[in-house]
């Protein structure tokens, strides 16, 4: 009798034993697919939609080609049911990831994030033409009344967008609105407004932070050299203070808009607008360039000096002058060294 249970023991032994290498051999095989590398040569943004199940994502990653053989996927979410949690979104997928990497990604929620840069000294028309131009943003200023936008921004009624955004680079998801990435510049601008508007110089010839933010629009326009924004806030102090007009040329190119081919005639000087400094006394009625804090700072700390006038030097950088003949010195040099370079 013990004979026989032996023998009958033993095909069980063999038939268990066998059905455990099957099984390895299985897991194996899905560990191999899990850990492969997908199909991918170059960078791949990924777009998971709101409800994709399993089905759905081994649609979407047969239908991109990233796996060639889809039988083993269903069995690979069984086993690791972790990675068939996806979070809508969009993904970047690089070279190298492994299915199980990029499933692992759209568990985890962790979108790429897309950026956008705007430069100071640029203008409301240049954020208009980047934003519409940036990748899986959501366009929804176009369709705002101008009134709806100050709205959406938490401005008040009447204000000028021109200024009023902080240059900088901001990072977004995709389905950002437009109007949230102007939101979050308008906040960050009137912040950095804000703080330097307390803590700035005494006495100066500004009624308000916002003739402090026009004064570093126009401080903006004229140099790009961080040494010389004081002594161009300066000047234009100065000629607040005595009620001399500030004469600068990027305010009367704001001003001709789209009639400004790059070239200032005299002409144009003796038009009036609402910006031509040439005519108008005081400031212009709004910024004409968005500041960066460099110009914001040197508007509420300007330079002590006794300047009037400035004029470029030929070398990228300017003549500072404190008195008409001066002046005219300066810009005869400069006209010299214009004739020289031809």
């Amino acid at each position: 009798m013990k004979l026989k249970k032996r023998i009958f023991i033993l095909p069980g032994l063999i038939v268990v034993a066998i059905a455990v290498i099957v099984f390895f051999s299985f897991m194996k095989k899905i560990q191999d697919f899990a850990t492969q590398d997908i199909n991918l040569s170059q960078e791949m943004i990924f777009t998971v939609p709101a409800g994709t199940g399993r089905t759905g994502m081994e649609a979407l990653l047969t239908q991109h080609k990233l796996i060639e053989d889809n039988q083993l996927l269903p069995w690979l979410f069984r086993f690791k049911p972790e990675l068939a949690k996806f979070k809508a979104g969009t993904y970047r997928l690089q070279k190298g990831m492994s299915l199980r990497d990029v499933l692992q990604l759209f568990a985890s929620g962790k979108e790429t994030q897309f950026s956008i840069r705007f430069v100071e000294g640029s203008r409301l028309s240049d954020w208009s033409k980047i934003l519409q131009n940036a990748p899986y943003l959501k366009h929804e200023i176009e369709s705002k009344t101008p009134q709806e936008l100050l709205d959406a921004l938490g401005m008040k009624e009447g204000e000028s967008l021109e200024g009023w955004f902080y240059p900088d680079t901001y990072m977004y998801t995709a389905g950002t609105s437009d109007v949230e990435l102007l939101k979050r510049a308008y906040n960050k601008m009137k912040m950095v407004v804000g703080q330097e508007w307390e803590n700035r110089e005494k006495n100066l010839p500004y009624k308000s932070a916002y003739e402090m933010l026009i004064m570093a629009s126009i401080i903006e326009k004229e140099t790009a050299i961080e040494s010389e924004r004081t002594k161009v806030a300066s000047v234009f102090v100065n000629r607040l203070r005595l009620k001399m007009r500030l004469q600068t040329d990027p305010t009367v190119i704001y001003g001709l808009g789209d009639k400004y081919t790059g070239t200032i005639f005299r002409s144009n000087l003796n038009t009036l607008t609402p910006y031509n400094t040439y005519m108008i006394d005081g400031l212009p009625p709004t910024p004409i360039a968005m500041p960066g804090l460099a110009s914001i700072k040197a508007a509420a700390h300007p330079a002590v000096t006794e300047y009037l006038y400035f004029v470029a030097n030929g070398d990228g950088g300017h003549a500072f002058t404190t008195n008409l003949i001066e002046h005219n010195k300066a810009v005869g040099l400069y006209r010299q060294r214009l004739k020289q370079d031809k």
